[in-house]
């Protein structure tokens, strides 16, 4: 849908409080057409939320059914770091203590938590990640490098998280290089 392509992409660049009259001009109808699909901005950035999370697990399942698994494991969580990355500021707007915008953050993280899982299962499995290593352990890592590399660049963001796939891996520590 145009208008969730426009809500995505304004608010990646401006935030959750991007101005509506734009995402409507950048979908190519009128702000009534808008408000007649999203009565709210609250409701838009809950589809916008919701998407995302939908693309992201897809990925993941095509990922853990085709590539190898350290492979899948390490694209995912690039794709992961660029989703929470390049939101600016979105996850915050759903801070309101309302019951419902609770159990949407429960449901859009229990989607995320069941593929992760699957996607560490397997590497684990395959003797690529050590067995030690916990689904939230590598979730708060990549939140971590998503939240410090915002303004660095994808270039960064990838140089960390290879820093912390090398620190999970199962291969055996080297030794210092001299």
């Amino acid at each position: 849908m145009a208008l969730l392509a426009a809500a995505d992409e304004v608010f990646t660049s401006h935030g959750p409080d991007a101005p509506l009259d734009e995402i409507a001009r950048r979908a190519g109808v009128g702000n009534a057409t808008l408000y007649r699909h999203f009565p709210t901005r609250r409701d838009l950035l809950v589809a916008v939320c919701v998407d995302e999370v939908e693309a992201l697990c897809s990925l993941g399942e095509r990922l853990e059914s085709h590539a190898p698994a350290r492979d899948a494991l390490t694209q995912w969580l690039r794709a992961y770091i660029d989703h929470v990355s390049s939101k600016n500021g979105l996850a915050a707007a759903f801070a309101t203590g309302r019951r419902e915008d609770s159990e949407l953050v429960a449901s859009c993280q229990a989607a995320i938590t069941a593929v992760g899982t699957a996607l560490l299962r397997r590497a684990q499995l395959e003797g690529a990640v050590r067995s030690s290593v916990g689904l939230q352990d590598l979730i708060t890592l990549v939140n971590a490098i998503a939240m410090a590399t915002e303004s660095g660049g994808r270039g960064e963001a990838n140089r960390l998280l290879t820093l912390v796939l090398e620190g999970v891996s199962s291969a055996p520590a080297r030794g210092p290089q001299r």
